[in-house]
């Protein structure tokens, strides 16, 4: 009875430091800052997320950790997601555990309640891919209205900030012929281009971004192998002005400028596990390194920062506009 008690008692001290360790208070945040960390005035801040749900497995939790401390830092508005939400066949449904696993449980940090705007990945289409819509009715800060949509924010001076988040699986052709992906050609490509095309026509939004799954350039695993997606969207981006695409697929983070584009290619997909990059002739940036982005917009530039999940700031580009 003794022992017993014993045990119980050193359960109950465990799980009592346990969840002290997790408390997140204002002593916490200002002894974690990520140094160099740029904090822009009068800017719209969001984190870009991708290729993360692994149950916490990889370096989904660390990122998650540090993402709490950016949105703290930042004070920021919002999160994005690129995609590939839960590896590997997505979920079965609104009441899958891998809901409370891989993604309640793992971002709980007190400033990670803001909204997230989530798009579809690939392996995202392998499961009920439907029910990650459907989730926004369950959650508060999930927010995925539809398999593709449009957000406007406002910045000072009636300035303002379009972002399209698409659905590129359906638009990829190579995945025309792969049965594990059927579910992708259901869609009505036809008719998400001409909406794509029609966003960012009609648009005076001063910065134009794009969030999206599969990169138009990779520097990674993918180098040479994403012609396909490239030469359907790219022509669109260049003609109607987009600053700035934000992808995944990819598990690192890059930014990628090909000589004669004007479109910024950043790839986000470090969420938890990470492959090797390589310098390529468009490469800025690549490193196989697991994290996030942060991006801040205003009515000058936007300014997009890789973090990695030890919390340090390892890239920083500005894209700059006049008034």
């Amino acid at each position: 009875m003794f022992k017993q008690s014993a045990v119980l008692l050193l359960m109950y001290v465990f799980t009592q430091l346990a969840v002290a360790a997790e408390v997140h208070d204002e002593q916490f945040y200002q002894q974690h800052q990520i140094q160099g960390l740029e904090v822009a005035d009068d800017s719209v801040h969001f984190l870009v997320l991708g290729d993360w749900g692994r149950n916490g497995h990889y370096a989904q939790r660390p990122v998650a950790e540090t993402m709490d401390i950016a949105m703290w830092q930042l004070d920021a508005d919002f999160i994005v997601t690129t995609g590939d939400n839960f590896y590997s066949n997505g979920v079965a449904s609104v009441n899958d555990p891998y809901w409370q696993s891989s993604f309640e449980e793992i971002y709980h940090g007190p400033h990670l309640f803001e909204n997230w705007y989530a798009i579809l990945g690939n392996h995202d289409y392998r499961g009920n891919w439907q029910a990650q819509i459907d989730y926004s009715d369950v959650s508060r800060r999930w927010v995925m209205p539809a398999s593709y949509y449009a957000k406007t924010f406002s910045l000072k001076n009636d300035q303002q900030v379009l972002m399209l988040f698409i659905d590129t699986s359906p638009l990829n052709p190579g995945y025309a012929n792969e049965a594990k992906y059927a579910e992708t050609q259901k869609q009505d490509g036809a008719k998400q281009l001409a909406w794509i095309k029609q966003q960012l026509a009609e648009s005076k939004a001063k910065w134009k971004i794009v969030i999206g799954h599969h990169p138009l350039y990779s520097s990674g695993k993918r180098f040479g192998k994403i012609k396909d997606i490239r030469q359907v969207l790219e022509p669109i981006f260049e003609q109607y002005a987009v600053d700035a695409y934000y992808a995944g697929h990819e598990h690192d983070l890059q930014h990628n400028q090909p000589a004669g584009t004007t479109v910024a290619h950043f790839v986000s997909g470090a969420g938890s596990e990470v492959r090797t990059v390589a310098q390529r002739e468009f490469t800025q940036f690549a490193k196989a390194e697991a994290g996030f982005a942060s991006v801040s917009v205003s009515n000058q530039q936007l300014l997009t920062q890789f973090i990695n999940a030890q919390g340090q700031v390892i890239y920083q580009h500005k894209i700059k506009k006049g008034q």
